[in-house]
């Protein structure tokens, strides 16, 4: 006798369901940094309370912002495969030009700020021509550029310093309170204040986020840092994209260096600018971006950005020694670097943050 019955389905063990959740959240480059946040954050919540506050907040922001518009950028960069240590020192060269333009010149602000701008894109296009046209490594290229911009700068600086004493004053320029606006505009929140330095940082990262997986440019950028050879027998335009890269890096160093113009009304050029541009390369890595290229996020160097700013916040707060952020900063690099290659060897699919 023959009994018909319906095919029985059976649900997947949760064991197995268990590990294909595990896969596909070991497929996201942000994974390291969100979870290095959870623990930073909940273990200076106990040694720091005034962290939670929203002055503590806002201070984390503050140092986030800033960070995380370069990191992003330079994560951007990382994924195809290149790095731009100038970014640090085109901060303050172009803010030093926006300043000479001001104060020395008597220029409005709105047209010195579009010439530092141009100045900024010069040195990424300058940047980018020579890594494709040469094929020399972009340490060397954009250490290079360091180097020369670190000079003049300093040159500049005393410029901007003999402005000052004479009593001219940048606040004063036509123009700069509508620039201020757009730049240095602060909300109260409590007793904390934000700066819109905040939403730069969040709108450049939703549209690097953005560019990377919806777009062709993101997809080359992928290509660049993952199979550049075969991605140029295939049409890829791999220099190019690399040029626009540069470009945007460079652009990233602008839009800091203005912000703290506008915020500090004069021109840090003492400030250490290669250690600035390798603060940017740890947040990208700590974000998931590995060193070989190919792989990383935006959303991921945003968090590290925000990882690293409660660190130090939690460490001041604290009421540690500030050497020891140095000791932590470098622990969470190399876990960053040993969790990324855990996840490049178990990666099956192309990662997505």
């Amino acid at each position: 006798m023959i009994v018909e019955r319906p095919p029985a389905f059976r649900a997947a063990p949760d064991g197995a369901a268990a590990r294909r959740l595990w896969r596909r959240a070991l497929a996201r480059p942000s994974l390291p940094a969100t979870a290095g946040l959870v623990v930073v954050v909940a273990f200076f919540a106990v040694q720091a309370p005034e962290l939670l506050t929203w002055a503590g907040l806002a201070g984390v922001l503050d140092v986030a912002a800033v960070l995380g518009i370069g990191g992003v950028a330079v994560a951007l960069l990382m994924i195809a495969g290149q790095y731009d240590f100038s970014i640090g020192v085109v901060s303050v060269a172009t803010s030093l030009v926006t300043a000479l333009l001001i104060g020395y010149s008597g220029w409005n602000t709105w047209p010195a700020l579009l010439v530092s701008l141009g100045a900024a894109l010069a040195v990424g296009l300058v940047n980018g021509l020579l890594v494709v046209a040469t094929g020399v490594n972009s340490f060397l290229v954009t250490l290079g550029t360091f180097l020369l911009l670190e000079g003049a700068a300093l040159v500049g600086a005393q410029k901007v310093a003999d402005t000052a004493r004479q009593g001219s004053s940048l606040t004063e320029a036509r123009g700069w309170a509508s620039a201020a606006r757009i730049f240095n505009s602060t909300l109260q929140v409590g007793i904390g204040q934000l700066h819109s330095s905040l939403v730069w940082w969040v709108a450049l990262t939703a549209l690097a986020s953005w560019a990377l997986w919806r777009t062709r440019f993101g997809n080359a950028v992928f290509v660049s840092g993952g199979a550049r050879r075969a991605g140029r027998e295939m049409g890829v335009p791999v220099g190019p994209t690399t040029v626009v890269l540069f470009c945007v890096t460079a652009a990233a160093g602008w839009l800091i260096g203005t912000v703290e113009l506008m915020q500090t009304t004069s021109v840090q050029a003492n400030t250490p600018a290669l250690g600035t541009a390798l603060d940017y390369v740890v947040v990208a890595v700590i974000g998931g971006c590995l060193l070989t290229g190919g792989f990383g996020s935006a959303f991921g160097a945003a968090v590290g950005a925000l990882l690293y700013a409660v660190a130090r916040q939690g460490i001041i707060l604290a009421g540690w020694d500030p050497r020891w952020f140095q000791t932590i900063l470098g622990v969470l690099l190399l876990l960053a670097l040993l969790t990324n290659g855990i996840v490049r060897r178990r990666l099956k699919a192309v990662p997505r943050s």
